[in-house]
């Protein structure tokens, strides 16, 4: 179901986020401003709660009225408001319910409705680095509760919803992935193995060998410096499942190697269980080298090869 909060709130569970993982857990949110003014701050009583938040900050009228105003939101938001917070690089959000409940510590706590979520309403995590930084930098927040200044993206974000723009983009760049398939397809062989070997020279593995040349199982030998892992890689540009089981066996036969890339763009049979079935075995169809000539940059190469 999509939400349509009124308000909506982040809160920093606890100092240093020390309240984060008990929160999620146990379906709560928590504020720790203490004070023996819980009945007051039921009842509405504001001003004697400003009164004594003004003696506490020392006479510090501005800083009182801005913890006023944060334990005002924790008594006052609506069960239908919205709640966020952020915990292992991702957004968690909620809605919780009226009763605000007084701890032995003299914190207070309201009860999530439902639980803390940290996907979409669709399933689709939301993870940090897949949202706007002006959404994300709240998280630098000194206080314990805010406004946001993206309200509206953020609550698109969790009703799995995109801007234009990007669902826009988006659908081209599937359009190009699908065009470069058909323009690999057309591929020499010779220049469809240089292509794959371009591609892993962009993701960072190093040649240990001339391509094709130094042996006869074996078109490309590669090293990962950064995970000092080498690869053996078999390319073809048309196979079947008994070649790709043939292959496997010759890998198996080599100890020097971690792991195997079989790289193919055309099959009448159907291939990928037989990679699902061996952890160290990776396998290239049509599709993936097509995404993987994108994000690599080689889009241009690629038509040039073919003009």
């Amino acid at each position: 179901m999509k939400i349509a909060p009124r308000k909506v709130r982040y809160i920093k569970l606890g100092f240093g986020g020390e309240w984060e993982s008990s929160c999620i857990e146990q379906n709560t949110i928590r504020l720790g401003y203490r004070s023996p003014l819980h009945q007051d701050s039921l009842d509405g009583n504001w001003d004697a709660i400003h009164s004594y938040w003004v003696d506490e900050r020392k006479g510090d009228r501005g800083t009182a009225t801005r913890d006023i105003n944060q334990i005002r939101d924790f008594y006052e938001l609506d069960e239908s408001d919205l709640w966020i917070t952020f915990h292992k690089k991702k957004l968690y959000w909620c809605c919780a319910s009226k009763e605000v409940i007084e701890q032995d510590d003299k914190s207070r706590i309201r009860k999530v409705v439902g639980h803390w979520s940290s996907c979409d309403i669709y399933g689709k995590p939301l993870r940090v680095e897949n949202m706007d930084g002006r959404l994300t930098k709240v998280q630098g927040f000194r206080g314990t509760i805010c406004g946001i200044g993206m309200q509206d993206y953020l609550i698109d974000k969790i009703n799995g919803h995109n801007p234009p723009e990007v669902e826009q983009a988006k659908s081209s760049l599937e359009r190009l992935k699908e065009d470069v398939q058909e323009v690999i397809k057309g591929l020499w062989w010779h220049d469809f193995e240089l292509l794959i070997d371009l591609i892993f020279s962009k993701s960072g593995w190093q040649r240990f060998s001339v391509l094709g040349k130094t042996e006869k199982d074996i078109d490309l030998d590669v090293y990962s410096p950064s995970t000092q892992r080498r690869a053996f890689v078999q390319i073809k540009s048309s196979t079947t499942r008994a070649e790709l089981q043939s292959y496997i066996e010759i890998f198996r036969e080599y100890d020097q190697f971690h792991e195997m890339y079989f790289v193919y763009h055309t099959s009448r049979e159907q291939l990928m269980d037989i990679g699902l079935a061996n952890d160290r075995v990776h396998l290239w169809d049509l599709k993936a080298v097509a995404s993987l000539v994108v994000s690599a940059g080689l889009v241009e190469w690629l038509l040039n090869k073919r003009s």
